[in-house]
């Protein structure tokens, strides 16, 4: 079994930061792209930021210059900087893994989802 669970959202000022973070456990044979997903109320979720098991990353052009993706492979856990934060980054973020195991072939492992509010 593989669990991806979040930590670090909030309610948060206008112009103020969050680090969220996300930490795969359970009998991981591999990780390969990590990402984290947002979804507001009312609207389809989408890929915010993703990184590579070598460090590539992409962003969503609405965060860029503002978020930083980052992942620790021996901890097997990905982060997300985010500064500026604007009310319209309101949304439940969502951390997602491309993760193989010693029994599964690769396939994308979900979190929870953890609230982020931007709001004064």
């Amino acid at each position: 079994q593989v669990q991806l669970v979040e930590s670090g959202g909030g309610l948060v000022q206008p112009g103020g930061s969050l680090r969220l973070s996300c930490a795969a456990s359970g009998s991981i044979f591999s990780i390969n792209a990590m990402g984290w997903y947002r979804q507001a109320r009312g609207k389809q979720r989408q890929l915010v930021a993703s990184i590579t098991s070598s460090g590539s990353t992409n962003y969503a052009d609405s965060v860029k210059g503002r978020f930083t993706i980052s992942r620790d492979n021996a901890k097997n856990t990905v982060y997300l900087q985010m500064n500026s934060l604007k009310p319209e980054d309101t949304a439940v973020y969502y951390c997602n893994a491309n993760i193989a195991t010693a029994t599964t072939p690769w396939r994308d492992y979900w979190g929870q989802g953890t609230q982020v509010t931007v709001s004064s």
